[in-house]
């Protein structure tokens, strides 16, 4: 795909819900398909979560290199109900799970969380920052339908009615307020840690090799999102953000992404 009404007709034959949202930083969508479209947010919902840290950092209201003790019991969103766990063998990062027990740091659970998706991680980022911290982000950034009510495996919230859910423009909002600035007063740190981001099969897979790139990505079972900053040597930065939520395999949804990551590339001046 390189035109935009190839990337219309690709997304359009998605059995599903396909939604793009491509455009300059902070600036209008030169391409935009069901960019309102919810979708459920997989780990996407893990930049709210870090951006959330790095600002309560910057207030002075948390150290990102205090001790934190890796644990896995969580408080549930949805009141009264018990703590929950997460399921290791659902988590594509280990380093966390061996620490159980032990000290870590918020700094490097962060990092885990974004350069590894770590599911256990993010737990106890979200535990020490919290859920309205988070919702704050969103506001910020502008977002119109993306929430974030509770973390990964909170079967009784999500049973509830509880869940995370993104859209593509609102996922595009947030990179774009946090490369401008807006929402942390430095990110370099919170932007260095989504270009280390070793998941690298969807967006990515549309540009060239060692292009800079900013993202996250998201993926369960019918859903395969990418989202991100791609910033090249020959033209200003761009914001591309694709979310699918469809029947087709996981290979294919990320051959999908990678085809409007591709055609956003081609389309960069």
């Amino acid at each position: 795909m390189k035109s935009w009404d190839e990337v219309d007709a690709a997304l359009a034959a998605a059995p599903g819900t396909a939604a793009a949202w491509v455009g300059p930083v902070g600036g209008a969508p030169v391409y935009a398909r069901a960019a309102d479209a919810t979708h459920y947010a997989a780990s996407t919902m893990k930049v709210g979560v870090l951006v959330a840290l790095h600002r309560a950092a910057a207030a002075g209201r948390l150290d990102l290199d205090a001790a934190v003790t890796v644990h896995n019991r969580h408080e549930s969103a949805l009141p009264g109900a018990e703590p929950y766990a997460n399921d290791p063998a659902e988590d594509s990062d280990t380093a966390t799970w061996a620490l159980l027990g032990k000290a870590s740091t918020l700094r490097d659970l962060a990092r885990q969380m974004i350069v590894r998706s770590g599911n256990l991680a993010t737990n106890l980022c979200l535990g020490a920052v919290g859920i309205p911290a988070t919702q704050e982000v969103w506001r910020l950034a502008g977002a119109t339908h993306s929430v974030t009510a509770r973390g990964i495996e909170d079967a009784a919230a999500r049973e509830a009615g509880l869940d995370n859910l993104v859209t593509a423009g609102d996922l595009a909002r947030l990179f774009g307020e946090l490369v401008a600035g807006d929402l942390v007063p430095d990110p370099t740190g919170a932007l260095a840690l989504l270009e280390a981001n070793e998941h690298r099969d969807d967006l990515v897979a549309g540009l060239p090799p060692g292009t800079r790139v900013a993202h996250k990505n998201g993926w369960i079972t019918g859903v395969r999102h990418g989202a991100g900053v791609v910033f090249p040597t020959d033209a200003p930065p761009y914001t591309v953000v694709v979310c699918t939520s469809t029947s087709l395999a996981d290979d294919a949804a990320c051959a999908l992404v990678a085809g409007v990551s591709r055609a956003a590339w081609a389309n960069r001046h």
